[in-house]
């Protein structure tokens, strides 16, 4: 039904582009001049309008249209990793505000003196998991360390990990002996009731080593529903993984092992440079990017994407720093 309604609510937004079209043409036939500057404005307004469905095509995907859940985890460097991933994390948070999507944070490990060693977000909004597809993968900052007492260049890693929300679109079936419960006390703020009792949720699959856990909420049964659902979707997540590993072996495909380990490379010095490595796209106004103008970076690779080949055309001819 909710597929239904959806379907249903996009063949209305095209059949009605459809009709305003169709008035358009027939003013176009008229010959007066105050019609011709009305004409005018409906054309742009009407260009406006096929741009922005046509931007939405780009969303092919089965759960294009699906909330996200949005994982970011620290690479080894200690506190220089763990502050890059809090970076990246403000990054992605003030991206979901600019598009006024709701972000909550389901589980954080903070970091020894700065930073964060790794969290775990609920992003929810249109089309949520369809724009955020493109994070995913390893993401390499080059900058003058501000932890650093002889200011020297660092390299930091962080890996960015999102599945989309399909807890309830699809039947899972999760045996009750393959997975281990832990119960703790949640750290962090959360109130009394939350510190004095143990709420918070771990929970482990056995037979895959898949580990989720959850403190946000104030009870223990809502954190283990949540913590359910984030399990549910990385198993349906990896159950893709298997598959189109097996689909590309088949055909005999190498599975992007020629692109590296980062997806993304962030500089801040010598020069000011942030650059995807799959598509090629680039730009010099990198606080711009820190501060969640990630929408150009997205798009393109949406659209590498749909056209592989010459995506990596173009990205091989602009090479790589």
């Amino acid at each position: 039904m909710r597929e239904l309604t959806r379907l249903r609510e996009q063949a209305v937004v095209w059949d009605k582009l459809s009709h305003q079209v169709e008035d358009a043409l027939v003013l176009a036939t008229l010959e007066d001049s105050e019609i011709a500057v009305e004409l005018s404005h409906e054309v742009q307004r009407l260009q406006e309008q096929v741009n922005t469905l046509e931007f939405q095509t780009l969303f092919s995907g089965p759960y294009d249209d699906n909330d996200a859940i949005f994982a970011i985890h620290a690479g080894a460097g200690g506190t220089e990793a763990q502050d890059w991933a809090l970076m990246l994390q403000r990054m992605v948070i003030r991206w979901a505000e600019g598009h006024q999507f709701t972000v909550e944070i389901l589980d954080q490990s903070d970091g020894d003196e700065a930073g964060i060693k790794s969290t775990l977000m609920s992003i929810q909004g249109d089309y949520a998991y369809g724009w955020l597809k493109s994070e995913r993968g390893v993401h390499r900052l080059v900058r003058i360390s501000p932890y650093d007492a002889s200011s020297r260049r660092h390299t930091s890693f962080a890996k960015m990990e999102v599945w989309p929300d399909v807890a309830e679109e699809i039947e899972i079936e999760i045996d009750e002996k393959d997975l281990r419960i832990d119960r703790f006390r949640a750290s962090g703020a959360g109130g009394q009731h939350v510190q004095k009792n143990e709420t918070a949720i771990r929970i482990t699959h056995l037979p895959t080593g898949i580990v989720v856990s959850c403190q946000n909420q104030r009870s223990l049964t809502q954190n283990m529903e949540t913590a359910m659902k984030i399990l549910k979707a990385q198993l349906f997540d990896l159950a893709q993984q298997k598959q189109d590993a097996a689909i590309a072996e088949l055909k005999g495909e190498d599975v992007d092992a020629g692109w590296g380990n980062q997806i993304r490379s962030y500089v801040l010095h010598p020069y000011k440079m942030v650059k995807d490595h799959r598509t090629g796209y680039e730009t010099g106004n990198t606080q711009a990017v820190l501060d969640g103008r990630l929408d150009g970076f997205m798009e393109a690779f949406l659209r590498y994407s749909l056209d592989r080949p010459a995506a990596s055309k173009v990205g091989e001819s602009n090479g790589s720093r």
